[in-house]
C-alpha cells in the first residue's frame, strides 16, 4: 500500500474535483501577478500543479512555467488542455526536484503542502522551494487555515457526477484535516475508496518552517480577495515571501 497522495491523485480525482474550473485559476492568477511583481517573461514554477489550471493561466499571463506534480494522470490532463505546449511539464516528488532551480517565484497553491507524517518532511519541500528560487526570488504557499477547517467543517456529504455517486466524509484527528472519498456506480454498484489527510498547521508553526528553510516572509493573505489574514475568519493561509540575497 503507497501512500495516500500516491493513491488519490488518480483519474477518479478529475471526477471528485471536477467543480474546480479554469476561470477561478485566472482570477487567482491575476492576485498572484500583484503579489508577486515579476517581469514578463519571468520563468515561475508551480509546484503540484495538478491538472495545470493555474500554470497554463500564468503561461497565459506572459510568464515562462513549468508545472510539477507527483500524478501521472493529473499531468496527461495538463497536457491535453489548450495551450498546454506553453508549459513544460514534470513528474517528481515535491521534496526532491530533478531540476537545477533560477526560478524568479515558485508558487505551491490549493493546499499542496502538509501531506507527510513528519514536521522535517514538510520542511524538505520549503527546502526545495529555496532551492529553486534565484536570490530575491518570489514564493507563494496557499495553505488552509486550520481554525476555518475546524469551525466549517461538514462531516458527510454526498453529490452526484454522471454514473457516479460521491460520498465524502470529513473529520478531525490527531491534529490532521482526514477525508474518506467513496465513489460508487449507481449502474453497477461497483466502489472505489480514497483517504486524504492534510497536517494542520497553525500560523506560528508555519512561520517557523518557513524560517527554518531559510525563506524570509512578507505577508499572510487570507484569501485572494482580501489583503490580511485573520484566524477567525479567513478561509486561507496565503503566505508571500522571498529568498533573501544576503547570505544565499
Amino acid at each position: 500500500m503507497g501512500e495516500w497522495y500516491e493513491e488519490s491523485f488518480g483519474e477518479d480525482y478529475l471526477t471528485v474535483y471536477r467543480h474546480r474550473d479554469f476561470g477561478g485559476a485566472r482570477r487567482e492568477v491575476e492576485r498572484m501577478i500583484g503579489w508577486l511583481e515579476l517581469p514578463q517573461g519571468a520563468r515561475v514554477l508551480d509546484l503540484c500543479c495538478g491538472m495545470g489550471r493555474h500554470s497554463l493561466a500564468l503561461a497565459e499571463a506572459g510568464y515562462e512555467v513549468t508545472g510539477v506534480d507527483l500524478s501521472e494522470a493529473l499531468l496527461r490532463e495538463a497536457r491535453a488542455q489548450a495551450g498546454a505546449e506553453a508549459v513544460t511539464w514534470i513528474r517528481s516528488d515535491m521534496r526532491q526536484l530533478p531540476l537545477e532551480g533560477g526560478f524568479e517565484a515558485v508558487v505551491n497553491l490549493f493546499t499542496s503542502f502538509g501531506y507527510f507524517e513528519e514536521d522535517e518532511e514538510q520542511v524538505k519541500v520549503l527546502r526545495e522551494i529555496r532551492r529553486m528560487l534565484v536570490p530575491g526570488g518570489k514564493f507563494i504557499v496557499d495553505f488552509l487555515n486550520p481554525a476555518h477547517v475546524i469551525r466549517h467543517l461538514v462531516p458527510h456529504s454526498v453529490r452526484e457526477d454522471g454514473d457516479t455517486l460521491i460520498d465524502e466524509s470529513r473529520r478531525i484527528e490527531d491534529g490532521y484535516v482526514k477525508k474518506d472519498i467513496i465513489l460508487t456506480s449507481k449502474s453497477c454498484g461497483a466502489s472505489r475508496k480514497y483517504h486524504e489527510r492534510v497536517k494542520l498547521y497553525p500560523l506560528d508553526q508555519f512561520r517557523e518552517m518557513i524560517a527554518a528553510a531559510g525563506l524570509q516572509l512578507e505577508a499572510v493573505h487570507g484569501s485572494y480577495e482580501e489583503e490580511e489574514y485573520v484566524a477567525e475568519s479567513s478561509g486561507r493561509m496565503i503566505f508571500t515571501g522571498v529568498r533573501p540575497v544576503k547570505g544565499s
